[in-house]
Order: C-alpha cells, then sequence, then structure tokens
C-alpha cells in the first residue's frame, strides 16, 4: 500500500473510533463515564488532526516528517499498576443503570483492536517512514484498549467507574 492510501485508510479508522467516543459521550449517563469518554475522544480527534497534516504535507512536498504525536493516556505500566489498585479497593455497584456505557465500551473496544490491528499491519508492511509513522499509533492505541478494557471489566464485574483517587487518566 502507498503512504497516502495508508494515511487516508487511518484517517477513516480514527474516524470511527472518534465518531464512536463523541457518541458514547452523548449517551453516558454517568458523570465519570462522560469524562472518561471525552478524554479518549478527544485524544482521537488530535489523532485525526495529527494524520491530515501528515497527508497535507505528503501531497504538498512528496515526503512526511514524523512528528512527535503525544497522549493524554498513562503508559501501559502505568495504566496496569493503576488497574491492580483499584481492583483492591472497589466494591460491588452493579445495575442496570451501567447498561448504556458497558454497550459503548464494548463498541468502543472494538474499534480500538480494529484500528490498532490496521496499524500493526502497516509497521509490519510499510517501508521506514511508513512504520514510524504508524508506529507510535500501536503504542497509544494499545494504552486506549487497555483503558477501555478496564472499564469494562469494572464496570461489568463490579459496576463502578474510575472515580478512585488511586487511578486517573491524568498524568501525575
Amino acid at each position: 500500500m502507498k503512504l497516502d492510501e495508508a494515511i487516508k485508510t487511518a484517517i477513516e479508522y480514527e474516524g470511527k473510533v472518534h465518531k464512536t467516543y463523541l457518541e458514547a459521550m452523548e449517551k453516558a449517563t454517568d458523570e465519570i463515564g462522560k469524562r472518561v469518554f471525552k478524554v479518549l475522544c478527544d485524544e482521537e480527534k488530535r489523532h485525526l488532526e495529527y494524520l491530515n497534516e501528515r497527508l497535507n504535507e505528503w501531497k504538498n512536498t512528496g515526503e512526511i516528517t514524523v512528528a512527535e504525536l503525544g497522549t493524554s493516556i498513562p503508559d501501559k505500566q502505568a495504566i496496569k499498576t493503576g488497574i491492580d489498585k483499584l481492583r483492591q479497593s472497589v466494591t460491588t455497584k452493579a445495575g442496570a443503570e451501567y447498561d448504556t456505557e458497558l454497550e459503548m465500551l464494548r463498541r468502543a473496544l472494538q474499534v480500538e483492536v480494529e484500528t490498532s490491528e490496521y496499524y500493526k499491519r502497516m509497521v509490519a508492511e510499510m517501508d521506514d517512514v511508513g512504520q514510524a509513522l504508524f508506529a507510535r499509533f500501536v503504542e497509544i492505541e494499545e494504552g486506549h484498549q487497555m483503558i477501555v478494557q478496564a472499564e469494562i471489566d469494572t464496570v461489568s464485574g463490579l459496576g463502578f467507574w474510575f472515580d478512585s483517587r488511586e487511578f486517573s487518566l491524568e498524568m501525575e
């Protein structure tokens, strides 16, 4: 696949993920759930902006600069540590009020996995520039998957959003 085609396809994937989080944010009834969805929605919006910048650069110059792509999501180890602490301190609060959030989380996980798999394929198939461009997305999307899966585990198993001070999406 050519680099510009790969970027256009990545934009389609990111658009789908962004739309999923935007809808989830609008439908969520739990305030903490809304905040989690907003953080992820904003993150996907930045991914779209980044990819569109790279595509425009490619169209204008025939080259791309693999600029740094930041994230507001902690690294995988910090997420894992936070999840472990949370599981030790949370009490069960399951209920029907979490059904909407759980459904949205499952959909979010599905699109995150699809997107991550696409990026992994691009890293395996592309040349050096494409690999460098998409490798960072693999890292970030895997972090998103961990957050969403942890939320699913928490809501479905315990019925409790990440409102413990022991775990935060904010970098400390």
